[in-house]
């Protein structure tokens, strides 16, 4: 189940003013729009081609869509305007912000959203413009971004809301108490001062002849180097064929990160992930609660395996087995 959630509207549908702003932007009419799949919006995301032959990405959502959504994209516009030119990520040629509607023009990356599942190829290419982000991007070099535990706090507290409310959530879950212990320490372990994608999946990715580049930075913050590795491999895991305990004790992100740092993480996306699930989906977003629940059910699965073989220093007892 690849990120898709929203049912996209087509880029001649979006109000007259905001492609007039797009057209603005680009300086010439656009002529052809191919609208792309994917991804957990419900608003546009069109590959366009002007009159005089320029090529850009636009993306555009309105509060009739979902209310939420134009926030979102304004948050984007804003990141990615600070985004360095040398970082792997599209550069932002310009916003329309027009009637409730807000639309995002960027440079029309030549690539493709890596297959599921992930072959080694792509996961490389990824992987490497993770080290490369790291690398380049530390210190963070966007003001005023969240720190990663203020900005994932509510994320990691799903199991909290889970014991809370009681409910059926599918899988029944095991005693709450040690991945709560978990999360507590997954949280208070996010420090750092790198720019975070945040949100990294494969529809938030395209790999192109020269390497990976990552898109759609609404969700960025200021964390550890390792957690953009560490949030990719949990879709790696769940679509198979790979050894992701293994490459997160050998890529040089996160092989000296305390194996429970990393677990406390990954349970406490287990709470968010299932919490989310049970609740009634968001306007435009039908599909998103599946894709969550599949995603939690999955995540489970890795959690208690990385506790029971021992990723641990002993400070949590493992969650009892299904």
């Amino acid at each position: 189940m690849l990120g898709s959630g929203g049912s996209r509207v087509a880029f001649a549908a979006l109000p007259a003013a905001v492609r007039r702003g797009v057209e603005d932007v680009l300086g010439s009419p656009v002529v052809r729009a191919v609208s792309q799949p994917g991804g957990f919006s419900p608003g546009s995301a069109d590959r366009v081609r002007t009159a005089d032959a320029r090529r850009a990405f636009v993306k555009a959502v309105g509060l009739p869509l979902n209310p939420d959504s134009p926030g979102i994209h304004r948050d984007e516009a804003r990141i990615a305007g600070w985004l360095p030119s040398d970082l792997p990520v599209p550069a932002l040629l310009g916003a329309v912000d027009v009637d409730g509607w807000v639309a995002l023009v960027l440079e029309d990356v030549d690539g493709a959203v890596p297959a599921l599942p992930w072959t080694r190829t792509d996961l490389d290419a990824v992987l490497r413009a993770l080290a490369d982000l790291a690398q380049r991007a530390t210190p963070c070099p966007v003001p005023d971004l969240p720190d990663a535990r203020t900005a994932m706090a509510a994320q990691l507290a799903g199991l909290d809301r889970l014991a809370e409310r009681p409910g059926p959530p599918e899988p029944a879950l095991p005693d709450l108490e040690p991945l709560r212990r978990l999360a507590v320490r997954g949280l208070a372990a996010l420090d750092g001062d790198t720019l975070v994608h945040g949100d990294l999946r494969a529809d938030n990715v395209l790999v192109t002849g020269a390497g990976a580049v990552l898109v759609d930075w609404p969700w960025a913050c200021r964390g550890p180097a390792w957690l953009d590795t560490l949030l990719l491999l949990v879709e790696v895991e769940r679509f198979g064929g790979h050894d992701v305990d293994g490459l997160l004790a050998t890529l040089p992100l996160t092989r000296d990160v305390d194996p429970d740092d990393l677990t406390g993480v990954l349970a406490g996306l287990v709470g968010y992930f299932l919490d989310a699930a049970r609740q009634p989906p968001p306007p435009g977003l039908p599909t998103v609660r599946e894709f969550q629940r599949v995603q939690g059910v999955a995540l489970l699965d890795w959690v208690r395996a990385r506790v029971s073989a021992g990723f641990r220093t002993g400070r949590v007892e493992p969650p009892a087995r299904a």
